[in-house]
């Protein structure tokens, strides 16, 4: 991995475990004003460990679609992508400021117009669907392993009857007596 990875922030109509449900288009102002140069990536919400940039952000009909680099000169960017390659770090969480809700008798609030001013890379994100994808290359690595498989030899564990030697046979001792 290059630092390079694309997943999604937040999903639309999906209630996250504080109870907020984001509707589609509550990112959109805030994406035009800001565009993803204005947008900080940081490492579990903490101001001081920004670890990268966002490439692009976007909404699409399943959620807030981004697209990031980490920082590969900064050590904590180094080894967050070393958990990523591992699968050991894969949420993805954003930090905003409500512009427009409202809440409905069950308890739920709807985000309708949000102010994002970061996203960062999390252990445990608050919305769980909220992840990241892998790379580019993931789909393309996997149909090359697929065909790999296709084309090799089918691999066989070796028999005792395949063996051109036998082994000699185990004698058991008798058991001495006390």
């Amino acid at each position: 991995m290059d630092g390079h990875f694309a997943g999604y922030a937040s999903l639309f109509g999906v209630p996250d475990l504080g109870r907020d449900v984001v509707a589609a288009g509550a990112f959109a102002e805030t994406l035009r004003a800001r565009g993803p140069a204005g947008v900080r990536m940081l490492w579990q919400h903490d101001p001081a460990e920004p670890i990268g940039r966002w490439i692009a952000l976007a909404e699409d009909a399943r959620g807030l679609r981004v697209e990031g680099r980490l920082n590969l000169a900064v050590q904590r960017a180094r080894e967050i992508d070393a958990l990523m390659r591992e699968g050991a770090v894969d949420g993805l969480s954003i930090g905003f400021r409500t512009v427009r809700s409202a809440p409905d008798r069950a308890g739920y609030r709807h985000l309708r117009a949000l102010d994002l001013w970061e996203i960062s890379l999390v252990t445990f994100p608050l919305q769980p669907g909220a992840r990241i994808a892998g790379s580019d290359a993931g789909p393309l690595v996997a149909e090359i392993r697929s065909l790999a498989r296709q084309l090799a030899p089918p691999r066989r564990a070796p028999s005792l009857q395949a063996r051109s030697h036998p082994r000699p046979a185990i004698r058991l001792r008798p058991a001495l007596r006390a």
